[in-house]
């Protein structure tokens, strides 16, 4: 998969994306808001013979990439015939809150629409306001919130946001122009 607009390019995560996303997933600063504020504690090698079974119709790991620079990963997960899951981490902080993630989302969210999907899901920690915000713009309903519902890295209690999206209320963003601020 490749998709670009402008600056912005998504594509497939490959073998020798290993080593980069092994760093990302296993530093907890980044992997905080995900439950993993120790990293995950996994190996380039496991990541690479995870990547090669990624195929286009199950599951796909995806290098999120600005002026040709890797910054962060995306996903996606087809859950059923009409259905996919999708997740976002902007792993460099220089290019956070910069209108960056709104515009790759779209990407990705009319690239899954385009092929035959009829519905988006995803869930976010309730304290990432800041990614309900921007899931928000793009027309995400929230269907619930789940209070206490998983216990992350370190034993604490956390509250997740269910979001979805149907194709008739997306908001895309994906050929907005900014100058990235």
């Amino acid at each position: 998969m490749e998709l670009v607009s402008g600056k912005i390019r998504i594509r497939s995560a490959g073998k020798d994306d290993a080593e980069m996303l092994a760093l990302w997933w296993n530093d907890g600063r980044i992997m905080e808001h995900a439950g993993f504020p120790m990293g995950i504690g996994t190996t380039a090698d496991k990541i690479a013979a995870d990547l090669a079974t990624d195929t286009d119709q199950t599951r796909r790991r995806l290098v999120l990439e600005f002026s040709n620079q890797p910054i962060g990963e995306m996903n996606y997960r087809v859950l059923d015939s009409s259905r996919a899951e999708i997740g976002i981490k902007i792993c460099l902080t220089d290019f956070q809150e910069k209108k960056i993630g709104r515009i790759a989302l779209s990407l990705l969210i009319r690239s899954l629409f385009d092929h035959g999907m009829k519905k988006i899901i995803l869930d976010t920690n309730l304290r990432n306001t800041r990614a309900q915000h921007v899931y928000e713009l793009l027309g995400f309903r929230k269907t619930g919130v789940r209070i206490d519902s998983w216990r992350d890295q370190m034993g604490n209690l956390q509250s997740a946001v269910d979001y979805e999206l149907v194709a008739e209320e997306f908001h895309d963003f994906s050929s907005s122009e900014s100058d990235f601020g």
